[in-house]
């Protein structure tokens, strides 16, 4: 498996988005030992990034669902724990009747991450991405709550997720040097648009992680082959399937991408994880990009 940097870690070029198993537009959950089966088969095939949320459940009062999926199936696989690299979200808020919302606190974010670590069964977070701005403050001051916990042990390393340039560019200021390790924003064929975001963290050698790289749960990733048929075309060609195409055009984007396919099947991510090996030609590549509506 190819190799990128996350960081202070070196993890595998494909991660798992693990939301799928958890939520998903179909509301179509495997049940629990199915759901393990999957992370484990993404560890299997050399998966050592797995990326969760404290708000990835089926119902407001099962919070921390796909944190504790993503737990049991570590703690019961015979790899070697200490090479997986798992990140979890928070900052979003979910309450009775389904009620939705954002809090940036330092009480809110620390009460979050105090969850996550009891869900996680882990001392430290390896890294804790701020899931979604909350528009009523500074997001500086936000930030500055990430590093107190940070400074408090309870976060490795930090990250924010479906942030635009400037908020980026706050977290590098309020975080010093280095102190921003990754942006987790949308992108995918069907989605393009934080194409700005993803050239910025590959001039600051930010990572990047698309969230969604094939299209989302509710059939984008299913479809992407029949929507732009460049995909299909080339994974035909090479005898892949269309989204092991998506994800390696993704990756020749920057070394700095490192796509986290979503899957509910194990099937899917051990798919999706041979896309780290496959090689695509420059004429392939201007192909997808194309298809994309995206001149690289």
């Amino acid at each position: 498996m190819q190799q990128r940097t996350l960081g202070p870690y070196t993890v595998s070029a494909i991660g798992l988005g693990a939301m799928p198993v958890s939520m998903n537009n179909d509301k179509a959950y495997p049940d629990h030992d199915e759901a393990v089966a999957t992370v484990r088969a993404a560890l299997d095939a050399g998966v050592t990034l797995i990326d969760t949320a404290d708000i990835y459940a089926p119902s407001w009062d099962t919070m921390g669902h796909n944190e504790k999926i993503v737990a049991d199936a570590l703690a019961g696989w015979g790899g070697d724990r200490g090479s997986v690299v798992v990140t979890t979200k928070g900052g979003i808020t979910r309450s009775e009747g389904e009620k939705w919302g954002r809090d940036g606190s330092l009480a809110y974010l620390r009460s979050a991450v105090e969850s996550s670590l009891r869900n996680l069964q882990v001392d430290a977070i390896d890294l804790y991405q701020y899931h979604r701005p909350d528009r009523w403050m500074v997001y500086g001051e936000i930030m500055d709550n990430l590093k107190t916990l940070q400074e408090e042990g309870k976060i490795r390393a930090v990250g924010i997720s479906n942030a635009s340039v400037e908020e980026i560019e706050i977290a590098e200021q309020v975080l010093g040097d280095g102190g921003l390790v990754s942006v987790q924003n949308e992108f995918s064929p069907r989605h393009p648009g934080s194409y700005d975001e993803l050239q910025y963290c590959a001039d600051r050698g930010i990572a990047f992680l698309p969230w969604s790289p094939l299209g989302g749960t509710g059939g984008g990733a299913r479809d992407v082959g029949s929507r732009f048929a460049a995909f299909a075309e080339i994974g035909e060609e090479h005898g892949v399937s269309p989204q092991q195409v998506v994800l390696a055009w993704e990756l020749s984007l920057s070394a700095t991408v490192i796509p986290i396919p979503g899957a509910r099947r194990a099937a899917s991510i051990t798919d999706s994880a041979k896309a780290a090996d496959l090689e695509l030609s420059a004429d392939e590549l201007a192909r997808c990009s194309a298809a994309v509506g995206l001149e690289v």
